[in-house]
This record gives structure tokens, sequence and C-alpha cells, in this order.
């Protein structure tokens, strides 16, 4: 299967995640063709996360390993779900992967981690772009001291290659699952 177009674009006005992106220190959003019909937000977001490439569960283990060093969480892997965990059985606050579920509705599902240096937030939005079925993903940081700024000149251009990839890796679960 061809991989689909995935475009980096502004965060759609409409998502709650866009009130988060004044005054962040990191943000970004990227968008792909995904024919999503009844599939909720965090199903698509859990099809995508554990389809995480095998490259990228690598990159967290390393990462883990090396933030241990400085006292940082170790967040496990991106596609580290229950097996047989539905969707509907998701409440706030459970894990998701990595993340913590903060809120979730039909159309966006929002997830987060919070540590010492950072607070990150994500959200997978279903959207109509050129009059199609989409999904956004956006990605917003707030740093909190100077190990945040480090970490995200070190991550930054990483994240700019992984979540793309792992976007892709969904959009083949998607199509299949």
């Amino acid at each position: 299967m061809k991989s689909p177009a995935i475009t980096s674009i502004l965060a759609p006005p409409a998502t709650r995640i866009s009130g988060e992106i004044p005054g962040s220190d990191f943000h970004d959003c990227y968008a792909m063709p995904l024919a999503h019909g009844s599939r909720s937000a965090l199903e698509i977001f859990l099809l995508t996360v554990a389809r995480s490439p095998r490259w990228v569960e690598s990159l967290m283990a390393l990462r883990n390993r090396i933030v241990g060093l400085f006292g940082l969480k170790n967040l496990g892997h991106l596609g580290s779900l229950p097996p047989l965990k539905e969707a509907s059985a998701y409440r706030i606050g459970d894990r998701v992967g990595i993340f913590t579920l903060l809120s979730a509705t039909d159309d966006e599902v929002i997830l987060g981690d919070s540590d010492k240096h950072l607070d990150v937030k994500v959200s997978l939005c279903k959207v109509m772009r050129d009059e199609r079925e989409a999904v956004a993903v956006t990605t917003v940081v707030h740093i909190h001291n100077l190990l945040g700024h480090i970490y995200m000149l070190l991550v930054a251009p990483m994240h700019r290659i992984i979540a793309p990839a792992v976007m892709a890796r969904g959009a083949e679960a998607c199509h299949h699952g």
C-alpha cells in the first residue's frame, strides 16, 4: 500500500487542543487523509500507536535509558497497550501507551504526560480536508526549565520524523483493521 500524504498544517482552530498552543514552547500538527467512518478518535489513536514502527519503539527504549540518568520518567513504549482492551473501556486518567487519557469525544482525543522538565499534550482529531475525511495530530509542549529546553532541542527534530512515520502506520492499520 502506498503511504498516505502526510502534511504539516496549522492546528485546526476548532480542536480543543488549539487552546493549549498560545504560550507553548513547541507545537506542530500533521494531517493525513483517512476514511475514519464510524471509528472514534480514540479508536484511531489506539490502532495507530499499536502499530508503531519497531525503530520508534527502539528509540523510546533508548530515550528511557538516557533520561533515567537525569531523574526523568521512564514512559515505556508508545505501543504498549493492553492487547484486548477496547476503546470503550478506557476512562479519563487511564494510561494509553506513554500517555494519560485527558479527554475523549468521538471527534478528538487528547492525551498527555507531565514531568519536571515539561508537559506534553497530543490530540488526534477527525477533520475534513479538501472534502475528504482526514485526521490531524497536534503536539503541544510547555517547557518548565533548562532541562526541558535541552531535551526539546534533541527531541524536536526526531519528533518531526517519528510523528509522520507513526501516522503512516496508523493509516495502514485503519485500512486493514
